[in-house]
C-alpha cells in the first residue's frame, strides 16, 4: 500500500508540473528508419508547408479582424460664392478640415475577430489531420515496400533453389534415371520466377518513387525496406477505441470547428441589423470680412448610420445563407461521427482477422509445409515421389512463408490506418495480467528523474531495453511497470497493481 501511494504521489506531482514544454502532433508508431521518413516528409513535404503557411496566415488575420478601420481625414471648402471665388465676400465661405472614424455596432468586431480564430483553428485541425495522413501514407507504401522486398528475397531463393533442382534433372536425365518432362517442368518454373523478378522489380522502384515524392526528394533515393518487424498486439478494445476516436479524431475536430465557425457566422449576421456609426468632427476656419471684422471659425460633429432599407434582400437573405451553413455543418459532422466507429470495426475486425492468419500461418502451416517439403525431398531423391511433387512441396513451403510476411505487413498498415483515427499510437498489450492503466503528457526528461527517483528510493530496480524506437522500462518487481514513447513530449503509461 505505502508503494502505491509512492507512485500515486509521483503521478500527482508530474501532472501539476507538466504545464510546460514542447508540443508535437501525434503520430503513429514507427520503428526508428520509417520515423526518420516520416519526419523528413513532415519537414519537406510541400502540400504540409503550404498548410503551415495557411495557418500563419490566418493567425496573423485574427488581431485585423477586429481592430477598427483607419480613421479618415480630409479637408475641405465649404460655400465659395461662384462670382467671385473669394473667402471674404460670405461669412459662411471657410476653409475645413475634419476627421472620422467608423465604428461598427457593439460585438461586431469581437464576432468578426472569433470568426478568425476560428478560421485558424479549422486551418490547424487540418493540417494536424494531413500530417497524420502524409504519415500513415508514408508508413503503408514503406510496409508494402517491405512485403516486396520480401518478395524479392523469396523470389532469389526459389530461383536458386530452381537452377539446383534443373540441374539435378538434367544429370538424372543424362543419367537414364530422369524425365525430359521434369527438366522441362524445372526450365518452366525458372522462366516463371525470373518474369515474377522483374515485375518485383518494378513494384519496388514505383513504391520507392512513390516514397521520395512524398518525401519532396529532388531526386531519386533508394529506401531501405523494413525488415524482421516484432509481432505486433495492439490493445484493441472495440467501444474504447470508438470513444476515443470520437473524441479526438482529427477530421471530426475540423468538422467542430466548422460548426463554431457558422454558429460565429449567424450572431455575426444577426448583428448586421443594427447600424455601424460614422463619427466625423469637424474644423472651419473663415476670413475676415469686408469691414475688417474677424469672424469665428466653426467646429461641427457628425454622425451617420447605415438604414437596413433593404434587409429583405440583404440582411435576411444572409441571415438565411449562414443558418444553412451551420446545418451543413452540424449535417457534415454527424455523418462522419456516424460513420467513424464502423471504420474502427472494420479495421479492429481486419487486424484480428489478420492477427489469426498470420498465427495460423506461421504456427501450423510453416511447419507442416516444412515437414512436407523435407520429406518430398528425400523421397524424391531415392525415387519415391516425382519431380513435380517434390518441387510443388519446395515452392509451397517458400509461398507460405511470403504469405506470412504479407499478413505481417498487412497487420501494420491496418494499424497504421488505425492510429490516424485515433491521432496517436495504439497501446501494446503487456504480458502481464490484473493491471490497469494511467495514461497522461508531460515533458520526458523531467518526469524521467523524478519518477525514477521515487521508485528508486523504494527499492525498484529498473531494466532498460530499447525496442526500435520505444523505450520500457520495466521494474523486477510485479507491483509496477512503466512504459513511454513519443519522443517530442512523452505519453507515459503507468501499470501498476491494484492487489500489490
Amino acid at each position: 500500500m505505502l508503494k502505491f501511494l509512492w507512485l500515486t504521489s509521483v503521478v500527482i506531482v508530474a501532472i501539476c508540473i507538466a504545464t510546460t514544454g514542447s508540443s508535437a502532433d501525434p503520430s503513429i508508431w514507427a520503428p526508428p528508419q520509417l520515423a526518420m521518413l516520416i519526419e523528413e516528409g513532415l519537414a519537406k513535404n510541400q502540400n504540409i508547408k503550404s498548410l503551415e503557411s495557411q495557418v500563419k496566415s490566418l493567425r496573423e488575420e485574427i488581431s485585423f479582424a477586429g481592430s477598427l478601420n483607419d480613421p479618415r481625414i480630409g479637408i475641405a471648402l465649404l460655400n465659395i460664392p461662384t462670382d467671385s471665388f473669394r473667402f471674404d465676400q460670405e461669412a459662411m465661405t471657410q476653409k475645413q478640415i475634419f476627421i472620422a472614424q467608423k465604428i461598427p455596432w457593439f460585438g461586431k468586431l469581437s464576432l468578426r475577430s472569433q470568426q478568425a480564430a476560428m478560421k485558424a483553428i479549422r486551418q490547424e485541425a487540418i493540417l494536424k489531420a494531413k500530417r497524420l495522413e502524409l504519415a500513415r501514407e508514408i508508413a503503408t507504401t514503406y510496409y508494402e515496400l517491405g512485403f516486396v522486398a520480401g518478395g524479392q528475397k523469396t523470389n532469389e531463393r526459389l530461383i536458386k533453389m530452381l537452377t539446383q533442382l534443373l540441374r539435378v534433372s538434367e544429370t538424372r536425365y543424362s543419367a537414364g534415371q530422369g524425365l525430359q518432362q521434369d527438366v522441362l517442368q524445372a526450365q518452366v518454373e525458372l522462366s516463371k520466377l525470373l518474369d515474377e523478378q522483374i515485375t518485383l522489380g518494378k513494384k519496388r522502384r514505383t513504391l520507392e518513387d512513390r516514397i521520395n515524392s512524398l518525401l519532396n526528394r529532388g531526386s531519386f533515393i533508394p529506401v531501405t525496406p523494413p525488415e524482421s518487424l516484432p509481432y505486433p498486439d495492439p490493445v484493441l478494445e472495440m467501444e474504447e477505441l470508438q470513444t476515443q476516436a470520437l473524441a479526438i479524431n482529427p477530421w471530426l475536430k475540423v468538422k467542430q470547428a466548422e460548426i463554431e465557425l457558422a454558429g460565429v457566422g449567424i450572431e455575426l449576421a444577426r448583428k448586421d441589423y443594427w447600424p455601424d456609426l460614422d463619427f466625423k468632427v469637424a474644423y472651419g476656419q473663415r476670413e475676415e470680412d469686408f469691414n475688417g471684422r474677424d469672424l469665428p471659425d466653426f467646429v461641427s460633429t457628425s454622425v451617420v448610420m447605415n438604414i437596413p432599407l433593404w434587409k429583405k434582400t440583404r440582411q435576411d437573405k444572409k441571415l438565411e445563407a449562414t443558418k444553412l451553413s451551420h446545418q451543413a455543418a452540424l449535417q457534415s459532422y454527424q455523418n462522419l461521427a456516424n460513420g467513424l466507429p464502423h471504420k474502427i470495426d472494420a479495421l479492429v475486425t481486419d487486424i484480428r482477422n489478420l492477427q489469426k492468419n498470420y498465427k495460423l500461418i506461421t504456427d501450423a502451416l510453416i511447419v507442416q509445409a516444412e515437414q512436407w517439403a523435407r520429406s518430398s525431398l528425400i523421397a524424391y531423391e531415392v525415387g519415391k515421389v516425382n519431380f513435380n511433387t517434390m518441387i510443388n512441396a519446395q515452392i509451397r513451403l517458400l509461398r507460405f512463408e511470403l504469405q506470412s510476411e504479407n499478413y505481417l505487413f498487412s497487420l501494420y498498415e491496418k494499424r497504421a490506418a488505425l492510429e490516424e483515427l485515433l491521432a496517436h499510437p495504439l497501446f501494446i498489450r503487456s504480458r502481464f495480467n490484473g493491471t490497469q492503466r494511467l495514461l497522461f503528457r508531460c515533458p520526458k526528461h523531467f518526469f524521467y528523474s523524478l519518477t525514477l527517483f521515487f521508485l528508486y528510493s523504494q527499492g525498484y530496480i529498473f531494466n532498460v531495453c530499447v525496442q526500435t524506437n520505444k523505450i520500457e522500462y520495466s521494474a523486477h518487481s510485479p507491483a509496477i511497470y512503466i512504459f513511454c514513447c513519443d519522443d517530442l513530449v512523452q505519453t507515459f503509461v503507468i501499470i501498476f497493481n491494484t492487489s500489490g
